[in-house]
Order: structure tokens, then sequence, then C-alpha cells
């Protein structure tokens, strides 16, 4: 029988070949790329913490196994990691180490990152300067336990602004406080004005009913029909006043031919430099000359005023004025029938005279945008007050006048261009002298300032 044949042989090469296996399986596992003799490069770093992280602990670059630590050892009190790494790895001085946890168990790994090309290699065996610690586990914990440590300072102090007595030594304790105080105010006043409050809420409650009714009134004289008509012969307004301008731009007319008309035009611009010039010498007066019509919708006719404005000075200024009134002046005559010391009837008689000519005469003072005015308003006494408003383009009046029959019109006007002006409002709101009407007009007021501009941009 021959030795190889023989069963120690046979057991032996089992065992030789079972023990070659095993060991080129582990060369084929292992994390360290150098293992079979590939050119490496070593370099070292401190740590102050070494802890999880053993002898051949894999050495990785984004993930990927690029050599192992070969030794950890203590120096100057902190611990020395070295390591081995392929040589086709180019480390720099700028290259950096990581220590990453591998799990949740504490086992760590060194992620090395090489640095940037640009800077100078690092030396065979140097030490990497630039090292992070991020995978431990210690670190974690102590972190949490910092979050716990803050959130019980939080839940004491809500504690403590929530007792009973609350806390003033807390931003929270006091604002919860305060809170208390207001809503506790709140309680007294609402339950000590109960029924002023319900007051309100009943008076809120009936000026919304109100203006529901009259924005939904559909009557003749409600706010929807009475504003179409409005708006109608506004358009009707606009309609007449583009046919006047187009007739004087045209030259028809006395004022057409006064505009258009070259030599008129040079001796109205000499009296007009005469005049200025007399104004000049008084003290530079400014006067304007006004005209403006008024449709009244309950006569039917249109109401004239003409009057002229002295202003020696922006804070004052006087207005004379005609007024032909179409619905005239209203007088009542009461007569009593007795007999016996005893009365039989009174009567009374409504007396109309139309046509009336009334005249204006007042004293305005501006205060920056609100004018005070008082005087002779339609051959009677009275006062107003303006308010301006956009540069002084929109305008706002309330004139009481006549008090025996307290006569009070409210009134708007909006300044368009070159002194043409539209107006709107009502007059005898109270209805005291039966001539209660709502109007809407246009008019014209030039000043010597005006009319200098008006020639000087004529054509002509």
């Amino acid at each position: 029988m021959s030795f190889l044949g023989t069963t120690e042989f046979k057991v032996g090469a089992l065992v030789v070949v079972v023990g070659g296996l095993i060991g080129l399986m582990s060369m084929q596992v292992s994390d360290d790329p150098t293992l079979f003799g590939s050119s490496k490069k070593r370099a070292w770093f401190l740590l102050d913490n070494a802890a999880g992280l053993i002898k051949n602990s894999g050495v990785k670059t984004a993930g990927i196994p690029i050599g192992t630590v070969k030794n950890i050892s203590l120096q100057d009190g902190k611990a020395r990691v070295d390591i081995s790494v392929s040589s086709d790895i180019p480390l720099t001085t700028s290259a950096a180490v990581e220590i990453k946890s591998i799990g949740i168990l504490g086992d760590k790994h060194v992620e090395v990152n090489p640095g940037s090309i640009s800077d100078p290699p690092l030396p065979d065996g140097g030490q990497i300067l630039i090292v992070r610690d991020k995978g431990s586990l210690d670190n974690v914990l102590q972190q949490v336990g910092d979050i716990a440590g803050s959130l019980k300072q939080v839940a004491e102090v809500v504690r403590e602004s929530l007792s009973d007595d609350g806390s003033q030594k807390h931003v929270l304790g006091r604002i919860v406080k305060n809170i208390e105080q207001i809503t506790v105010d709140i309680r007294d006043i609402t339950g000590e004005n109960k029924e002023q409050i319900s007051e309100i809420v009943d008076q809120v409650n009936d000026i919304t009913r109100t203006l529901d009714e009259l924005i939904n009134d559909e009557s003749e004289e409600g706010l929807k029909k009475t504003w179409k008509k409005t708006l109608a012969r506004l358009d009707s307004t606009m309609k007449n006043i583009d046919e006047v301008t187009t007739k004087i731009n045209k030259g028809e007319g006395t004022i057409g031919k006064l505009i258009n008309d070259e030599s008129t035009v040079e001796e109205l611009n000499s009296a007009i430099t005469g005049i200025s010039s007399l104004f000049d010498t008084a003290g530079k007066i400014q006067t304007g000359f006004d005209y403006h019509g008024e449709y009244l919708s309950s006569v039917g006719q249109t109401k004239s005023h003409i009057g002229i404005q002295i202003q020696p000075g922006l804070d004052r200024y006087y207005y004379l004025g005609i007024v032909d009134d179409p619905a005239g002046v209203v007088d009542r005559e009461e007569a009593t029938v007795s007999s016996g010391g005893s009365v039989i009837s009174d009567t009374q008689t409504i007396k109309r005279y139309k046509n009336k000519t009334k005249f204006t005469a007042i004293f305005a003072k501006n205060f920056y945008d609100l004018t005070l005015k008082a005087g002779l308003i339609e051959s009677t006494g009275g006062f107003g007050i303006d308010y301006h408003l956009f540069n002084r383009k929109l305008r706002f009046s309330v004139e009481a006048f006549n008090f025996e029959r307290a006569n009070l019109r409210v009134s708007a006007r909006y300044d368009l261009f070159y002194g043409i002006y539209l107006m709107a409002g009502q007059q005898d709101i109270l209805d005291k002298e039966s001539a209660r009407s709502s109007y809407l007009g246009a008019g014209l007021f030039l000043t010597n300032d005006d009319l200098k501009l008006l020639l000087t941009k004529s054509p002509f």
C-alpha cells in the first residue's frame, strides 16, 4: 500500500486544504486593502477619547475602505492613533479625519478626507492636524442630558407661572398675571355697563337697518332711482358743456368771438395788463369773477349766481354776488278769528314771490384747509364752513342762513380745469321754507392769473 493512499495522508491533506480556504476567505473579507503587500502610507493623529476605536479598525474615505488602524497609544495625555492607508490616496496637509460611529453600540471607524489637491502632500508618517469626533455616543447622551435639563427648567418656570399665586420672577408669569387682570377688568366693565353696551348694539343695529333701507329703497324718491336720475342729468350737463366749449373753439357766440378775435384779445390783454398793474400797485390784491348755474330738481329751473371775489391775502377774502332764484321767496301770514274772547279759527296764508333777486355779501377767513365765512347769504344773515381736499380741488360746504326759518344748505364742488367746476348739493334741507330741492350745476371762476394764462395759451 502506497503512502498517498494511507488514511493519515488523506486526513492531513484535508486539514491543509481547509486551512488554506479559511485563510483565503479571511483575507478576502479584510478591510485592509494593503494586506496583500500593496504600497502603503502611514499617518497619525491625536484624539481626546479613543473609546470604541480598536486596533485593526477600518479606515475609509467616502465609505470605501482604504486602510486600517495600526496602533493606538498614549501620548501627552491623549490617544495617538496610527493608521496605514493605500499610497494611491493623495493625503495633503489639509487632510482631515473624522471619527464616525458604525452602529448604536459605540463601535467606530476612521473617516479620512484627503484634503485639497492644491495643497502640499502629507509626508509619510506625518501628523493629520484636523480631527473631528462626531460619532461618540457619550457626546450624544451628554447633549440629550443638556436638553432634558433645559426642558426641566422650562417646566419649572411654567409650573411657577401657572400656580395659584403666580410668579413675578419670570416674564411668562407676569404675562399670565396681566392677562388675568385684563380679563377681570373686562368682566367688571361689561358687568357694570351691560345696559349701555346693549344700547350701543341696538343703535348700531338701527344704523345698519336704516342704511339698508336707504340703499335698497326702490321708490321714486329712493336712492337708487334718484342717483340714476342725477347721473342722467350730469350726463346731459356734460353734453351741454361740451357743446358750449365746441362753439367757443369754433368762434361762435360772444365768448367765442372774444377768445378767437385777435383784436379783441389784444385789447383785453392790454386791459388786463393795466388792471394787473393796478392790482400790483395796490398790494397784489387778487380778484376773481364767478358765475355758476344750479338746476333745481323740485322746480325744474336753473338758479343763477354771479359774483366777484376780492382776496387781499391768502388767509381771507370778500365775496359779493347777485342770485336769481326761480324758487322765489315764501312768506307765511297767520290770521286768527275770535269772538267773545274765544278763538274760532286760525288760518295761514302762504305767498310765494317768484324770481326774486337776492344778494350775497360775505367775509371768509382761511385756516389751512378749513374756511369760515359769515355775512349776508341770499339777502339774509348767515354763516358757513368750507373744507378743502385734494390740494383744494374738492370742497365740501355747509351754509346756514335765514335763521327765522333755519335754511340749511350742503354742497360739494370739484374744480376741473381753467376755472371750470362742477357742483351738487341740496338746499333747504329742513324744508322750513317749502323750497327743499336737490341741485346739480356747473360754473366758471376766473382770477386775474387765470385770465393771463388763458390769453397766453390762446393759439391766436
